[in-house]
């Protein structure tokens, strides 16, 4: 998911052809709709490969509409309110968006969209995951593809935060 030449996100990753699916300007909505999931990093470059490492874990099931949305809008290291925005409306499929940060200034990035009142309205059932980047990304995708609802998406995300490798 780079970035096309006017700093605009590539498309939601799709398994099926690995590309977007929509028609110009209309959000990815699919039968039945699922929980989406938008990544913000600091940097294009860890936000697109913890997407596309989620993304491998589904393996060949269908996979959940999940956005990367990383850095600024041109390119450098930072967050965007406006990538970030945009993203939680394109995956937005009426059951909810689990937004998961990579640190500190992406979630208050992502607070402050939460309570914008300037007519930006991020998606119904918007929520932050308390959850470590990599491994809540992967819980979050891959729960979020087997259907579950907002709640389950958010839980399976916050359980990687337990998760011992010592």
């Amino acid at each position: 998911m780079a970035a096309d030449p006017q700093g605009q996100p590539e498309p939601v990753v799709t398994p099926e052809q690995g590309e977007d699916t929509r028609s110009a300007g209309a959000p990815a909505v699919r039968a039945g709709g699922r929980v989406g999931v938008v990544l913000v990093s600091h940097s294009s470059e860890v936000a697109e490969s913890t997407a596309a490492l989620a993304a491998a874990m589904v393996g060949s099931g269908d996979l959940a509409p999940v956005r990367a949305a990383g850095g600024t809008d041109d390119g450098r290291i930072g967050t965007s309110a406006e990538l970030i925005h945009a993203a939680a409306l394109e995956v937005d499929q009426g059951r909810g968006v689990a937004v998961l940060c990579d640190m500190g200034s992406a979630v208050l990035t992502v607070r402050a969209l939460l309570g914008e009142t300037d007519g930006r309205t991020m998606p119904a059932d918007t929520r932050i995951v308390d959850a470590p980047f990599v491994e809540g990304a992967v819980g979050v995708v891959v729960t979020a593809s087997a259907g579950a609802d907002l709640d389950m998406v958010l839980a399976a995300g916050e359980d990687a935060r337990t998760y011992r490798k010592g």
